[in-house]
């Protein structure tokens, strides 16, 4: 068997099945290359893993370990917005991954080119990113390293996420979350931060933080829509304090759809139509209690006291009236 490929193109078999064609993209921490699937018959994305330099033997090991038990993990998570993980291989004593393969652009190439995005698209991207964490924390897997390099962007339109077992967060401190930096333990909402950190990033071209880089400090001013008002809400330094994933999708989807409330304005306060200029202004109608349906019901106004006296008038003249009738037709039946 060959050795490692050293430049792209070189050809390898890695584990006895999976021959690597071409390289697709390349960053710090290795390679991941377009392969065939020999025993299958199919193609499919293969990370080469390259470990940060300089590091010594025993902590190559580890890193290989923890990246070895990291893509095992996500491997159990099955969602339509999760690069599916078909297996981990080794080869030459390292991890070598092994993934669904995804045509289309990262979310950094897509940024790269267009520049930033429109709420609306941002908000969709989200969305589907929360979709893929939410499934993936009920799985019991943290992702740790949400940036636009590990949102794909297919060409069927699929937003899916990929980059489970990266390196550490410390690689991409734009997007750590701040207790993952101080080297705290990680949670759910550890994730949930650096998905309002990527989505700044996404529509404002910059880090939400400038130079700080999400060590300290407050998080800038984003745009005042609804996507701005849940990126905010996820970018609180407290993770306690940040917004429920579920809300936090809800709110994302409502905002892809052009739904939403101003946030410029106090949005628990309902502002209802002015009154005609002309004739009384009438009161609003009662909103209908939060979970039941509104139901329509008839009432009769009262009535004033001009209107009782000619309701009376009238059926007084209506009795005259009847007693007349009556009258006449007995006078009639007398021969009178």
């Amino acid at each position: 068997m060959s050795d490692v490929p050293g430049t792209p193109g070189a050809v390898r078999v890695v584990a006895g099945r999976y021959h690597l064609l071409s390289p697709l993209d390349e960053d710090g921490t290795g390679v991941v290359w377009l392969a065939r699937d020999e025993m299958l018959g199919r193609q499919v994305a293969v990370r080469e893993v390259r470990p940060p330099v300089p590091l010594g033997p025993g902590d190559v090991r580890d890193v290989y370990e923890h990246l070895e038990n990291a893509a095992r993990a996500a491997g159990r998570v099955s969602h339509r917005n999760v690069v599916a993980v078909h297996d981990v291989a080794t080869e030459d004593g390292r991890p070598w991954i092994v993934m669904e393969l995804v045509r289309g652009l990262s979310l950094s190439d897509v940024l790269d080119a267009e520049g930033p995005l429109p709420s609306r698209r941002a908000a969709h991207i989200g969305a589907e990113v929360l979709a893929a964490l939410r499934a993936a924390h009920a799985a019991g897997v943290l992702h740790l390293d949400v940036q636009p390099s590990n949102v794909l962007i297919a060409n069927d339109g699929r937003v899916m996420v990929t980059g489970f077992g990266a390196l550490t967060a410390r690689d991409s401190p734009g997007f750590g979350a701040p207790e993952v930096l101080a080297g705290r333990d990680p949670g759910p909402e550890s994730d949930l931060w650096s998905l309002g950190a990527m989505l700044h990033a996404a529509t404002e071209g910059r880090s939400a933080f400038g130079e700080d880089q999400g060590r300290g400090g407050q998080a800038e001013p984003g745009r005042v829509d609804t996507l701005g008002a849940v990126v905010t809400e996820l970018l609180h330094r407290n993770p306690a304090e940040r917004l429920d994933a579920a809300e936090a999708e809800h709110r994302l989807r409502l905002a892809s759809a052009g739904g939403g409330v101003r946030t410029d304005a106090p949005v628990s306060a309902t502002t209802y139509p002015a009154a005609p200029e002309s004739g009384p202004a009438s009161a609003p109608e009662p909103e209908p209690s939060p979970g039941h349906s509104a139901a329509v019901t008839t009432a009769v106004a009262p009535q004033s006291d001009d209107s009782r006296r000619a309701t009376t008038v009238l059926a007084v003249g209506v009795a005259l009236l009847l007693l007349f009738v009556v009258a006449l037709v007995w006078l009639v039946a007398k021969g009178v």
